[in-house]
């Protein structure tokens, strides 16, 4: 691992932990054993680590997403979306908090970038119940609602998540496949 990633993984759980705002620089520095001066050699601003950090969550997010087959039936898809988020989520845990607790504070110009990737990422999702609903699949009256219903849910799970805590990942996308499918009248 280079001295970077050492510092963009410090800063996750940093960042996770405590908060953009409250973790300093110097914080930074003395989690990766550098001096406060040295850091700038490496990274150009908090601002940029950030960024980097939420824009990680979201290729993880995005690329599970854009992995699954479009031959797949609405119901098969779905079920590999909701394994696929968890995945990014356990995999990525620190990054995934900063994604949806931080990244609120970057500028404009990149909450902007985050905003269409999420939008897309979202999109896969709606674009499953929509032709789960019309394939008879699923029984929804508003798919927009039904798709933030289903992300809401799973993102929620960073907040009590812990890795080697009872629920593995497959018991996990078991129990939020049901949940969600029973939800959305597939049964």
């Amino acid at each position: 691992m280079n001295r970077r990633d050492e510092i963009l993984d410090a800063a996750g759980q940093l960042f996770s932990r405590q908060g953009f705002h409250a973790t300093s620089m110097r914080d930074l520095a003395r989690a990766v054993n550098l001096q406060g001066g040295s850091l700038y050699a490496h990274i150009e601003s908090k601002e940029e680590v950030l960024f980097e950090l939420v824009n990680r969550a979201a290729d993880g997010f995005l690329s599970s997403a854009e992995m699954i087959p479009a031959n797949l039936t609405p119901g098969e898809r779905l079920e590999r979306l909701i394994r696929g988020h968890l995945e990014v989520m356990v995999r990525e845990l620190d990054n995934a908090t900063v994604f949806f607790h931080e990244w609120k504070f970057l500028n404009p110009v990149l909450q902007s970038k985050i905003t269409a990737r999420r939008d897309a990422y979202e999109g896969h999702f709606r674009k499953t119940l929509e032709a789960g609903v019309a394939s008879g699949q699923f029984q929804v009256e508003d798919v927009r609602l039904a798709t933030l219903f289903v992300l809401s849910a799973l993102n929620w799970t960073y907040h009590w998540y812990r890795p080697g805590g009872k629920l593995t990942l497959d018991s996990l996308s078991r129990h939020y496949r049901d949940l969600v499918f029973k939800t959305l009248g597939a049964g």
